[in-house]
């Protein structure tokens, strides 16, 4: 794959992989793109997240009871309480 950038982009790509320790520009606009990947799929995961259904507090109570369940190795009880 080739990109044609202007050359303010070039010197620019250059500066970073000399300041960061890149060993070449191929570096560093692959973890360019990783980052881009990892912001996407975390901005779908907060979307998500806040288009799923409200559910119980999270608070020291609920902490309490998660402790609890690690330490014994059991899952959490079903609650019959409707999310707020």
């Amino acid at each position: 794959m080739n990109i044609s950038l202007p050359d303010s982009l070039k010197s620019y790509i250059d500066e970073q992989v000399n300041q960061r320790g890149y060993g070449t520009s191929s570096e560093y606009i692959r973890e360019l793109i990783r980052r881009d990947q990892d912001r996407s799929n975390l901005r779908a995961l907060l979307l998500a997240g806040a288009a799923s259904p409200p559910t119980q507090p999270v608070d020291e109570k609920y902490f309490k009871a998660l402790k609890t369940r690690i330490r014994s190795g059991t899952q959490p009880k079903t609650s019959s309480r409707q999310p707020r």
